[in-house]
């Protein structure tokens, strides 16, 4: 990976994190420690998210079969799984960076 690549991609993925309320809870979006991560293929993971050098590991990671949401991805990275939402059980999983289409970071407190 380039350094240009390299710099861009340590800035999205930095700690610079925006704190919002919802209802009650202090929620962290911006660099959250759980993200949706978008890979190749159409697969979509969620897991706590670590970057090594080029390659990505989840842990505590679920393939998301299902949304169940009525707003995509978005609303499931804020909100947190639906009673609709069906995950199927991986273990930690890990990747090269450029097998990712979409990093999505989660409210963390709803993705306990």
């Amino acid at each position: 990976m380039n350094k240009t690549k390299r710099a861009l991609l340590e800035l999205l993925l930095s700690d610079d994190v925006e704190t919002t309320t919802q209802e009650n809870n202090t929620c962290e979006i911006g660099g959250s420690k759980t993200k949706i991560v978008v890979l190749q293929r159409g697969w979509i993971v969620v897991g706590k998210f670590e970057l090594n050098g080029n390659y990505v590991t989840l842990t505590d990671a679920k393939v998301i079969r299902k949304w169940g949401t009525s707003k995509g991805l978005g609303e499931l990275a804020m909100n947190g799984a639906t009673s609709e939402t069906t995950f199927d059980p991986q273990p930690d999983t890990r990747f090269h960076i450029l097998t990712t289409i979409e990093i999505i970071d989660c409210n963390d407190v709803c993705w306990k």
